[in-house]
């Protein structure tokens, strides 16, 4: 694990990306995994490095990924793609109910809901994506999210339904 050299604080990126075998998965309360990537004993997602994207902390209810957008998040018109925002809260609001999930049990999203409330650039620096359970049961986990910049500033919010289920 690296230290983000621009930034201080606990900010680490996984060294290693990669998909955990099934088997792997259904060993884990889901709290646990994130811990394990956090601490560079577990892969990464490979979206995360797509996405610049890493946990920045995770305890049980409650998941924050930090990014760097960049150029290549860029859309046409000069901007973060839309879809940046959606993967960062898909990911936070979704880890947070899995943070709940006992060993053997895992989550699928069903559908989200993204409110894109200020522009994102590439200048606008590191942003937090913090997703927190509203309610998880065992068939429905639900969640709720919100990206800032590192002052605060509301980026883009959202809503989540995932089903969960034995793996």
């Amino acid at each position: 694990m690296s230290a983000d050299p621009v930034t201080p604080g606990p900010i680490t990126k996984s060294p290693v990306y990669g998909v955990l075998p099934l088997e792997k998965l259904r060993e884990m309360a889901g709290i646990e995994l994130f811990k394990g990537m956090m601490a560079g004993e577990l892969p990464g997602a490979p979206i995360a490095e797509v996405m610049n994207m890493w946990i920045h902390e995770a305890e049980p209810g409650r998941v924050v990924f930090a990014g760097r957008p960049d150029r290549q998040h860029y859309n046409p018109i000069g901007s973060v793609h839309g879809g940046y925002a959606g993967t960062m809260l898909d990911s936070c609001m979704s880890c947070a109910v899995q943070s709940l999930l006992p060993k053997g049990m895992g989550y699928t999203t069903l559908e989200y809901k993204v409110s894109l409330v200020r522009g994102i650039s590439d200048q606008t620096g590191i942003v937090y994506a913090e997703g927190k359970a509203i309610q998880v049961g065992n068939r429905v986990g639900t969640a709720e999210g919100r990206i800032t910049d590192a002052q605060g500033k509301i980026l883009a919010t959202g809503t989540t339904t995932c089903l969960v289920f034995p793996i």
